[in-house]
């Protein structure tokens, strides 16, 4: 049975992080990049798994609206270009307050930006 589209672009909690370990374990062992909107930290996971995100956003960006919006932009970035990983990888991405009232282009461009500096993406996509 073929799998749509739509079915392979979504992002279950699944591939969420949730653990506090996981986001610390990340922020040591891993990779960081600053671009723009948000800071990527990285860890590069063996052929096989899948990606996983997880999403950091402070009080210093704004209300619980602003913080809400910032991560909804980032998740969904993310579940649009996670086919696009040359390598599957698990990805922290914390928002930066410049990210406050950024439109979705704005924080899609930062982040292909970041992805394709870290070496994440191919330089074509």
């Amino acid at each position: 049975m073929a799998v749509s589209p739509a079915a392979r672009r979504c992002l279950p909690r699944s591939r969420r992080l949730q653990r506090t370990g996981d986001f610390a374990r990340l922020r040591l062992t891993g990779r960081r990049l600053v671009k723009g909107t948000l800071i990527a930290n990285w860890v590069v996971t063996p052929p096989g798994t899948v990606s996983r995100i997880g999403v950091v956003t402070s009080r210093k960006i704004g209300s619980a609206v602003v913080r809400n919006r910032a991560r909804r932009l980032l998740r969904e970035v993310f579940r649009l270009h996670q086919h696009e990983l040359v390598n599957p990888a698990t990805l922290v991405l914390v928002a930066r307050p410049s990210i406050a009232g950024k439109c979705f282009a704005a924080v899609e461009q930062d982040f292909l930006v970041a992805l394709r500096q870290a070496g994440l993406l191919s330089p074509a996509a």
